[in-house]
């Protein structure tokens, strides 16, 4: 509406001021030469307005000839510069998408149409990258690190290739460089940082450290994280080297982040061999509240030098009582219990796990059997269910697993990267039982405990005691022999060694000893041949002794209890089942083996 209004304004002007020229009387007389031109002023007036116009029309005409070569040229760019632009942006979608092809073609076009442009060059990099091209690419980057608008894009690009080609050197070198340019580079930075970690470059990973808590790359809090973690690195690495410094290191790296495992359990152990003990347990009791570890419980248990084991199972209650029902707890109680020989309470304390029990349960339950009751069977089972029992926590990053803490991942170089907890590749699936117990495991460990008794070493024999006739004893008459079925009754001392829980050949024979009978005349004095040495019993009940044993019993039968080793038998016939089970052909023992290994274990 205002520039209508305006417009008829200008109208308006302009017709007044032609109605005033109109109106004006006089004449203008031009003279040029011998040329004289009079006229009134309207038509001087109007005259003039033509040649205004005109000057103008050709000065335009003019202007275009003299402008049409280089308005031509830069049509000529615009649509080439469009072209290029609509090949980057297909050949980005083409690498998008994972067509090499249609990626390579477009590159082609936009290196033709587009030469200059940086985009072309990320384009024809990675067309190349997604052919394989590792040379076309670093070609590509290279030429990218050579322009200033471009030259941390072709840093970054030569870098990835490097560690593609397993360079670490050229790659920490890029690193170094594109860090120069930009201190605020988190790769560069990143990448940098876990070369000075790899090398054990302490120093410079903490001013890099510092260097980005200043650029704003990372938080306090992580900041704080970060540098106790490479002051418990330092610090480890100078444990026997410097030990001040590594006190030192690790003091600060305790202060910074309390609940870092290692970094506690060295910090406790200094302040251990310092004499600071309520300081060293307050440092694993923080650290145990938040992650529970084995490394904790044993610097708890030995914060006191010279402690007793029974000593130390009280400290590791104390300690486990403070995360109550936790494995790590129950397992640190009955390390410490097997120490102390407190058998009982490492089983109330394994009791809660043997269902589905871990690998350090099943081993720690191997030890118990075997350190309590000498039981080789029993512990040979509960290791070979240890083989497929579930998998314990262990330090993992980024899918490695690793036997100790460390600083970084050797995978990506990620500091802090490593956590206490149960690899991925272990954890069970939904698909079925994860873990199965075989046939022999499950027939070990539900065999009753039986006494084993073995032949003795050497032969032993004993001569009779000569017999004294009695006045009213008849004349001569031999002793009758004692039924078979009390051949191989155990003498009282034997007997008395059988425990509760074995079951003995002694708990099912006659109590009476087989005694001449007290009716029998008593034969005269007369040199009596020695009684021959007789094996110790091998059978489990009455029903397998033979129902005929020739020789007597002799004075004293001695009975040995199976060690883990019984020999080497010549007979031999275990050996395919020492095979099956895993254990050395030296070892089966024979026949004899054999059923001590089923009758004992």
């Amino acid at each position: 509406m205002v520039r209508i209004i305006l417009f008829l304004l200008l109208i308006a002007l302009g017709a007044a001021g032609a109605a005033w020229v109109a109106e004006q009387t006089g004449d203008v007389v031009l003279s040029w030469g011998g040329y004289r031109i009079q006229t009134t002023l309207p038509v001087f007036m109007l005259a003039l307005g033509i040649v205004i116009v005109v000057a103008m029309m050709a000065w335009a005409i003019l202007r275009g000839l003299w402008l049409t070569p280089e308005r031509l040229r830069r049509n000529r760019r615009e649509r080439r510069h469009a072209r290029g632009r609509h090949a980057i942006t297909q050949g980005l979608l083409a690498i998008g998408h994972g067509d090499s092809t249609a990626a390579r073609i477009h590159a082609e076009a936009a290196r033709k149409h587009a030469a200059h442009d940086p985009l072309s060059l990320l384009l024809h990099a990675q067309s190349a990258q997604l052919d394989g091209d590792r040379e076309g690419a670093q070609r590509a980057f290279r030429a990218m690190a050579e322009r200033e608008d471009t030259r941390l894009l072709g840093l970054r690009g030569l870098f990835i290739e490097a560690q593609r080609a397993d360079d670490p050197v050229a790659a920490v070198m890029v690193a170094e460089e594109a860090l120069k340019l930009s201190p605020s580079s988190s790769w560069a930075s990143h990448a940098v940082l876990g070369f000075c970690c790899a090398k054990g470059d302490w120093a410079g990973a903490l001013k890099i450290l510092d260097n980005n808590q200043s650029a704003g790359l990372i938080d306090k809090a992580t900041y704080r994280r970060q540098r106790g973690v490479l002051l418990t690195a330092r610090a480890l690495e100078l444990e026997k080297v410097d030990r001040d410094l590594a006190r030192e290191s690790v003091m600060e790296a305790v202060k910074l982040a309390p609940t870092l495992v290692p970094a506690a359990v060295l910090a406790s152990k200094f302040e251990s061999e310092a004499h600071q003990t309520r300081r060293s347990m307050r440092l694993v009791e923080t650290a145990w509240l938040a992650q529970p570890h084995p490394d904790l419980a044993d610097a708890y248990a030995h914060v006191k030098l010279g402690d007793s084991a029974r000593q130390r199972l009280v400290r590791v209650e104390t300690l486990a009582a403070k995360m109550p029902g936790h494995i790590e707890g129950a397992l640190a109680i009955a390390r410490a219990a097997i120490d102390a020989s407190e058998f009982t309470k490492a089983r109330e304390a394994l009791a809660p796990f043997i269902a589905a029990p871990t690998q350090r349960v099943a081993l720690l339950m191997a030890e118990l059997e075997r350190t309590e009751h000498g039981d080789s069977g029993r512990a040979r089972a509960w290791t070979l269910r240890a083989v497929r029992a579930l998998h314990d926590p262990a330090w993992t990053a980024d899918g490695y697993v690793s036997d100790r803490w460390r600083p970084v991942s050797p995978v990506t170089g990620r500091l802090d990267a490593f956590q206490w907890q149960t690899p991925v590749a272990a954890l069970p699936s939904d698909k079925g039982p994860a873990i199965e117990s075989s046939a022999f495991e499950e027939a070990m460990l539900a065999t009753p405990r039986r006494a084993v008794v073995l032949e003795p070493p050497t032969p032993v024999v004993h001569e009779p005691a000569p017999i004294v006739p009695s006045p009213s004893a008849a004349p001569a008459a031999s002793i009758t022999p004692a039924p078979a079925a009390q051949d191989n009754a155990p003498p009282p001392a034997a007997a008395a060694e059988a425990t509760p829980t074995e079951t003995t050949l002694a708990e099912t024979a006659p109590s009476e000893a087989a005694t001449p009978s007290a009716t029998a005349p008593v034969p005269s004095p007369a040199p009596a041949e020695p009684a021959p040495a007789r094996p110790a019993p091998l059978f489990r009940s009455r029903q397998d002794i033979p129902k005929a044993v020739p020789a007597p019993i002799p004075a004293v039968i001695p009975i040995i209890r199976a060690p883990d080793d019984p020999g080497i038998d010549e007979d031999g016939p275990a050996d395919e089942f020492a095979e099956q089970i895993g254990q050395p052909k030296a070892q089966a023992g024979g026949w004899r083996g054999f059923l001590s290994r089923w009758g004992g274990n």
